[in-house]
This record gives structure tokens, sequence and C-alpha cells, in this order.
């Protein structure tokens, strides 16, 4: 096997990257490394680390320049906050490019930008704040969620609140001992208020979003994740959010679970058997919940029809 053919392979299990160490000891020579990224036939993230492949895809190069950044700054660098959480598959926060490092504090953070898209940080991590993702040192979940509720507004920081516990990334036991871990951080006191609005039920941030446009609308839900079920026991559907009483059900259409023409066709024949069974249905898209009064006067207004009937 040539060496282009092995760093390939080295490549694949590395998120699309290699190293120039690894390019060595495959047999390149360092003209030849130097020649290949002057050609444009390799890309050079960092210092010392390339992509070989040209044609990656965005998510592919994206975990490359994660992977590099570690990498490139040395023993004992990891991700941290937004890109520790991008790791962990934990969703609430708008992605950005950047990409977020520490560099242990008892060594020297880099004076110049290594790269546009890199932010290096100094993070005073403890015994068990550190965990290995796919190869990737990065912060804990536990540890990346209390970092991140404590810099980010209320919706994001229940966003990722949510998505933590419903993935499993922390537990509820955990949950409850984010406080402790935050006392006397900046940002404590409104991230403490962040922790009693979680709830592990929300399957997505537009599902978290709308909730809370809810609450602040003083017509919170009464419950996530509604079985209806007819007599017979049968279930017919699960909403979102659910207001028993008057029958009202709040749905969150991402264009991720809902974008197929097969999730479109299975929502439309769930909708249509809950509107037999009584239950008024309500749609809302990311959209709606940058408006702060567009969801909780609809449900208000669904509510009050269904009351009339």
């Amino acid at each position: 096997m040539g060496p282009h053919q092995l760093l390939r392979n080295v490549a694949a299990g590395q998120d699309g990257m290699v190293t120039l160490e690894q390019a060595l000891r495959a047999g390149l020579t360092r003209d030849q490394v130097r020649q290949l990224h002057r050609s444009g036939r390799w890309q050079r993230l960092l210092r010392g680390c390339f992509v070989p492949d040209a044609e990656l895809s965005d998510s592919t190069l994206r975990r490359a320049r994660i992977r590099a950044a570690v990498v490139s700054l040395g023993p004992g660098a990891f991700a941290v906050l937004d890109t520790a959480l991008e790791l962990h598959g934990i969703a609430g926060l708008r992605r950005t490019s950047q990409v977020h490092v520490s560099v242990p504090v008892d060594r020297p953070r880099p004076q110049r930008a290594l790269a546009p898209w890199l932010t290096v940080h100094q993070v005073t991590v403890g015994s068990g704040d550190i965990a290995v993702v796919a190869g990737v040192c990065a912060t804990a979940p536990l540890r990346t969620v209390s970092d991140v509720v404590l810099r980010v507004a209320r919706y994001p920081a229940v966003s990722v609140l949510d998505s933590a516990l419903n993935q499993g990334r922390i537990n509820a036991e955990q949950l409850a001992a984010i406080p402790s871990l935050i006392r006397g951080r900046r940002g404590a006191v409104a991230a403490r208020a962040c922790l009693a609005e979680a709830d592990g039920r929300a399957q997505s941030p537009l599902e978290t979003r709308s909730r809370l446009r809810c609450v602040d609308g003083r017509v919170p839900p009464d419950t996530l994740q509604l079985e209806v079920r007819d007599d017979d026991g049968y279930l017919l559907g699960i909403g979102d959010l659910g207001w028993r009483g008057p029958r009202v059900i709040a749905e969150a259409d991402g264009r991720d679970a809902h974008g197929t023409p097969e999730a479109a066709f299975a929502d439309r024949r769930r909708q249509n058997r809950l509107v037999n069974a009584g239950w008024t249905i309500l749609r809302f898209t990311w959209q709606d919940t940058l408006h702060p009064n567009y969801i909780p006067q609809t449900v208000r207004q669904a509510i009050a029809a269904a009351q009339r009937r």
C-alpha cells in the first residue's frame, strides 16, 4: 500500500485529518507534504495538521478542524463550551464557525490567532471534568453544560439543559448538582433560574422555545409528549405540548423531524386522527418563536374556542 492510500485510511478514522508526523511515518518527506499543500491537493488546517481529501463534506471538515485544534495545541488541550456541546451531540445553541479549545492553565496561551475560526481558552478543570469523545478530548457533559448555561441567555440555556437531559448526557441527579458547581461564578444567579425550567421531555430546541413562549405568555402547557388514546387504548398520537382540559395540542415543526415527504404524510394522518377525536392541533415553526406574543396568543385563542364548543 502506497503512502497516499495509507494516509487516506488514517484520515478516514480521524475525521478526515492527518498530522505531519503521520505523513512522515507513512513515507512522505517534509518537502512532499509542503508541495501537496502548495498545489492545493492537501488543505492545511493548523500547524502540523492537514486534510488530504479536498472533497470533504462541510460536517466532516468541521470535525477535522475540531480534532486539528486539539492536536495542534499539544498535550492536555481539550474542546470546551459550544464545541464540547457539539461533540457530545447536545443541541440548543446556534451553530457558528468558531472552534473553542482550552489549553492547560499551567501552559501559556498562544499570543497570536492560529486561525480565524479558532478561539483558545484557559479553563481550570478538576478530576472527572474531561472525557474523550470519538478520540477527541473535551469537557465532560456535566461540566460542559454547567459552563455553557453561565454564558448564554435563558432560551438557549434551557434548550441546552433540555437536550442534555433528553439525550441522557446528564441525569436528574447531575442537574441538581449544577448549582453547587457554578456557585460564585459570573452568571450563576440567572443560570439557577434556567435550571428550574429544564424538562428532559422536550425533544428539540424548537419544542423548548415554544414551551417557554407559552410560559412567558401565561398559557403554560399541562404536559409535554401528551399521549392521546381512544376508548380502546389505541394510541392516536403524541403531542409535543398539551392542554388536556380544552383538548389542545401544539406541535413544534422542525425541518429535521418533519422535512421529508414521509414525515409530512405521517403528520397529516396523525393530525386527522386527533382532530376526529376532538382535539385542536396547532403547528408552530422556529420563525414563530421569534415573535414573543404569537404562540401564546394563538394558544389562548384555541383554548377559548374549545371552551365555547
